[in-house]
């Protein structure tokens, strides 16, 4: 960290430019979203790795599985009910694809009036058709005909008590890469389709688009279209799952168990994608990335799962009460930072320090530097809503007490916009340009990272103005600061300073129109740094220590 002295009646140091509500969790059972909104998926394939076929039904508001009827095939695929076309490979799809494929369409005869699903299955079987389980009864259903005119011509070959068409909040169970219906649910999303594996010795293990998962799934068709996923699981597994994604499973034990208090405690604290999807945490970096028990050859360690049993059930309290946002980045670059600056609210549990741990270890990539043009500024800008021309300028308007980016401000030839929070690094994210500011801890136009802005007295804190300060000159006379900033010389050249953490820079990327952003540590600053607890559990601090040092005030129970 560089300093600069003004020479006045004392020492000023400057600190350089360089630099929820309640879960939805039901009985220790966790509903996770794999696939889902704009994701959603026509149809998903299951197959059961550790067992033997599966098991159809619905979850209550308990989340206990009611089953209605089993199958013993092991590769399964739930799709959206109606028009359904399949590619010489096997693939389902609502469009017919190109090259041979088979059709089979929404209209069937039906048969009424059965007590159970073995009964209906055993009717539907004498005319080739199967059991479903409409709107709370089992009926038997034959044929999948194009219209209802066809539908009524097969009625009248095989009998039945009429025909009917399956509806937007309807799917059906197929052997994979089969025409072979197995099952049809559809409770006109009053309820979702259950899919619970048969496993060995009460365990469970099923392939799910390249990776394995304990537990059940279930599948919301709720308004039509595509098929939301979500796995079912205890929330030990799901943590197990959640570990080795989220840091290395293979670090010290201590850091690995304070990610499982973590974790544990954003899924009991969280409920962000409830309301929306009906689900309580997404797989995702969105909420926590999540991949189950892992792809054959990555996955789950056995120090991982270990560091999650010998925490089980703990969380994260302040004040009596369970933490809601137990967030967590990799690392912070010298410093975390308050909630209240980066995401707004205080919850008085997540409060910045300063960090010794991470610089007593190597981190990859902690450095990092990024050049935009001006040009790519004002296309990124304008995608994000912000209208103000061509940039000229952009440069940090304020920093934290603890050295962070508070405020970033970008001047252009229609106006200017000043961004504050974590908006001050996602602002610059272009997928377009592949471009990102990773941390909250950086400087622009080549000032060296890390440091802390704005102006400070030794030993008595930051000023919150430089109005009536004295310092002498240049001229090596005595004066009195009145205009609230002075000038120093730093390794950046002259920079102009302020009290309250306010920077005022001259407009250096102007001249050659691009602008370098250069800073350490990758995420949003706020809690627990990820490479800091293994900094910490390297030196022989337990996972106790950890979480006390990165949330203000809490408990562990």
């Amino acid at each position: 960290m560089k300093k600069l002295f003004l020479t006045a009646l004392f020492v000023v140091t400057f600190f350089s430019l360089s630099a929820v509500s309640a879960s939805a969790v039901v009985n220790d059972r966790v509903k996770v979203g794999l696939w889902y909104g704009s994701n959603a998926l026509f149809s998903a394939n299951l197959e059961n790795s550790l067992g033997e076929g599966f098991e159809f039904g619905w979850f209550d508001e308990d989340r206990e599985f009611c089953s209605l009827g089993r199958t013993g095939e092991t590769q399964i695929s739930m799709t959206a009910a109606g028009d359904i076309y399949m590619n010489g490979g096997g693939a389902y799809s609502s469009d017919i694809p190109s090259g041979g494929y088979r059709f089979w369409g929404g209209w069937h005869v039906e048969l009424r009036g059965f007590r159970d699903y073995q009964e209906a299955a055993d009717a539907a079987r004498e005319y080739g058709g199967y059991p479903a389980w409409i709107s709370g009864e089992f009926v038997a259903r034959i044929g999948s005909y194009q219209s209802r005119d066809e539908a009524e011509n097969g009625m009248d070959r095989c009998g039945g008590d009429g025909v009917a068409q399956s509806s937007s909040t309807g799917i059906v169970v197929t052997v994979t890469k089969t025409d072979e219906i197995l099952f049809e649910f559809d409770c006109g999303g009053a309820r979702n389709l259950g899919v619970l594996p048969e496993g060995w010795q009460g365990e469970t293990s099923t392939w799910f688009k390249g990776y394995k998962y304990a537990g059940g799934f279930e599948y919301a068709r709720v308004t039509g279209g595509n098929i939301n996923v979500m796995n079912v699981v205890d929330v030990e597994d799901y943590i197990k799952g959640v570990i080795p994604y989220e840091m290395n499973g293979d670090w010290p034990l201590a850091a690995l168990e304070a990610q499982a208090v973590c974790a544990r405690t954003f899924v009991y604290g969280n409920s962000k994608h409830t309301s929306l999807y009906g689900f309580d945490v997404c797989g995702s970096s969105d909420c926590q990335v999540y991949h189950g028990l892992g792809s054959g050859g990555a996955g789950p360690s056995a120090r991982s799962n270990d560091a999650v049993d010998n925490t089980a059930g703990e969380c994260l309290y302040y004040q009596g009460e369970l933490v809601k946002d137990a967030v967590y980045h990799s690392s912070n670059g010298g410093a975390t930072e308050d909630s209240a600056n980066v995401f707004g609210g205080d919850p008085g549990y997540l409060k910045g320090k300063t960090d010794p741990y991470e610089s007593q270890i190597t981190i990859p990539n902690y450095s990092y530097s990024v050049t935009y043009s001006a040009d790519e500024l004002t296309w990124i800008l304008e995608q994000k809503g912000y209208s103000i021309g061509t940039v000229r300028n952009v440069y940090i308007s304020e920093y934290s007490p603890m050295g962070n980016v508070k405020k970033v401000t970008f001047e252009g030839s229609r106006g200017s916009t000043t961004v504050s929070g974590d908006t001050c690094r996602t602002i610059f994210y272009s997928s377009t340009y592949n471009k990102s500011v990773r941390s909250l801890r950086f400087d622009i136009n080549g000032s060296s990272a890390g440091g802390g802005g704005g102006v400070y007295v030794s030993g008595g804190g930051q000023l919150s103005s430089l109005n009536g300060v004295s310092a002498i000159s240049g001229r090596g006379t005595m004066e009195t600061l009145s205009d609230g900033s002075a000038s120093v010389i730093s390794s950046s050249g002259i920079t102009t300073v302020s009290g309250g953490g306010t920077v005022s820079r001259p407009s250096a990327g102007a001249s050659n129109g691009s602008f370098t952003i250069t800073g350490t540590g990758n995420g949003h600053n706020v809690g627990m740094s990820q490479y800091g607890a293994r900094s910490m559990a390297e030196q022989g601090f337990d996972y106790q220590d950890i979480l006390e040092f990165y949330y203000t005030d809490i408990t562990i129970r």
